[in-house]
């Protein structure tokens, strides 16, 4: 149920300690809260993320190049730790005004090119190397038709229903009720879609599946807010055998673990600056740890 006696006042004030797993990190001003640089590798691209959904999308379409032995893809993925707030630092902001993860710098390029919100990144790097976005008018635009439907959809699965459903601090009838029905009628698109096409937009695999994929199958297989069961993600068949699908490609499994820091140490690489290191991952690797 919700707050009956709650009013909104007529003036909103910020209060720092107002509860939620992100509370200590959320702010409504932007710029940067400490100077710190941010490491810069040898490689062409610089990667500043950590392997949340968002993440994940660009370490997977920097690993596709890289299966399709387009060497110009290499990179150096630095972790940014959201919860310390490495996100705020006056390096980190140069790249990206909005403090959000992931954020690229493309040092290929002179001046070197900053590339921020993971559609964007996606976008650039299809264009920049010409790969898993089709040339031909009528599936091109099908591909950025659904990689739009994602980037718009994101907030209603994560600041909606993830909010609410797992990190609010009190949960309220309302909202969950609201957001959940949203991301079923998502979870029903996609499903509806995936039912007359082996990917997303069509027969080809493309950007519109990696930026869909790392937020709708992990819903779908519990991976986030351990929602599977609630949503009854079971009965979305077409959408469970796409993700399924995808999760045996090579690059999206090694996508899914650079700049990851939780879960089993073998699913862990907190920086990535060579292939190798996919091969090599000791506690030196990992930055230490049990």
């Amino acid at each position: 149920m919700s707050d009956p006696t709650y009013t909104p006042p007529q003036v909103w004030k910020w209060n720092p300690g107002n509860g939620g797993r992100f509370a200590n990190i959320n702010r409504p001003i932007a710029g940067p809260t400490h100077d710190k640089e941010l490491p810069v590798g040898e490689h062409p691209f610089q990667l500043y993320s950590l392997a949340t959904p968002n993440g994940v999308k660009a370490t997977i379409m920097l690993e596709e190049l890289l299966e399709k032995g387009i060497k110009d893809a290499e990179y150096d993925a630095w972790l940014i730790q959201i919860m310390e707030g490495d996100q705020f630092s006056s390096g980190f902001v140069d790249v990206n005004p909005n403090s959000k993860i992931p954020a690229l710098l493309d040092r290929s390029e002179s001046p070197a090119v900053r590339v921020f919100e993971s559609g964007s990144i996606l976008f650039y790097l299809a264009e920049k190397f010409g790969e898993f976005l089709p040339t031909g008018r009528a599936q091109r635009s099908e591909t950025m038709n659904w990689l739009f439907w994602q980037m718009a959809s994101a907030p209603i699965l994560g600041g909606g229903f993830g909010h609410f459903y797992a990190y609010a601090p009190e949960k309220y009838e309302y909202p969950i009720d609201r957001y959940t029905m949203e991301v079923k009628r998502q979870l029903d698109v996609l499903d509806r879609q995936l039912a007359k096409n082996e990917y997303i937009a069509g027969d080809e695999y493309t950007i519109a599946d990696m930026a869909i994929w790392p937020w709708y199958g992990a819903l779908v297989k519990n991976m986030v807010y351990e929602a599977a069961e609630f949503l009854e993600a079971h009965t979305y068949t077409n959408v469970v055998r796409w993700t399924n699908e995808l999760a045996q490609r090579p690059a999206v499994k090694r996508g899914r673990m650079v700049n990851k820091a939780w879960g089993e140490l073998s699913s862990q690489l907190h920086e990535r600056h060579d292939a190798s290191d996919f091969e090599l991952r000791t506690q030196d690797k990992l930055g230490g740890g049990e």
